[in-house]
């Protein structure tokens, strides 16, 4: 698949945007609710798709992914460099990936993207980045990680406290999408006429 200077611009953007979702209590403290920072990674992700696509809302997750893995402190918390592998959440950002894909492709389908279409596409990525994150949590607090007493069920509860966050903010993404969705399409159909 061929990239225009648009789409690389806005596959960046998103990349960069998911830098600030990921550290936004840097910046907005009273964000942290107890021990529960409010990151907006899962609702940047989303829309990334909604808005880019399926395979360029992807590649977008994966720039973003690239960056920290090369060392840039793109990652919650400022990190990043390749040891985040071998960190028990990594499973998160791969998940990232494949949540945009999901919901940009569930958009793509459709053949009138309405409003009900936006929240099913939002929530499917929702859905993605909780069931393969949760999972490799697991798999990595089990394995490498080897702590004891962990169960896949203790593990889904442990991301209970994020839960209501990420669905109110999915909600959210659903409901500005459409707008932007419409602005974005127009502008790369412009670009892509400029160009030919």
């Amino acid at each position: 698949m061929k990239f225009r200077a648009i789409d690389l611009t806005l596959a960046a953007m998103f990349a960069a945007l998911m830098a600030v979702g990921g550290n936004i209590t840097a910046w907005m403290p009273a964000l942290v609710f107890g021990s529960v920072p409010v990151t907006l990674q899962t609702f940047f992700c989303i829309l990334a798709g909604l808005l880019l696509g399926s395979r360029l809302g992807a590649v977008s997750m994966i720039v973003y992914t690239l960056v920290g893995l090369a060392g840039a402190p793109v990652f919650a918390g400022f990190s990043g460099g390749p040891s985040i592998i071998f960190k028990p959440t990594f499973g998160f950002i791969l998940s990232f990936i494949l949540a945009a894909y999901v919901a940009g492709k569930i958009l793509e389908l459709a053949k009138k993207p309405s409003l009900p279409v936006f929240f099913t596409a939002s929530f499917a990525g929702l859905i993605v980045n909780y069931f393969v994150g949760t999972t490799l949590l697991y798999a990595a607090l089990t394995n490498w990680a080897a702590v004891d007493g962990v169960t896949y069920l203790g593990t889904w509860k442990g991301m209970l406290l994020f839960l209501p966050k990420d669905i109110i903010l999915t909600a959210v993404t659903a409901v500005i999408s459409p707008r932007i969705y419409k602005a974005v399409s127009k502008n790369r159909r412009t670009s892509n006429s400029n160009a030919a």
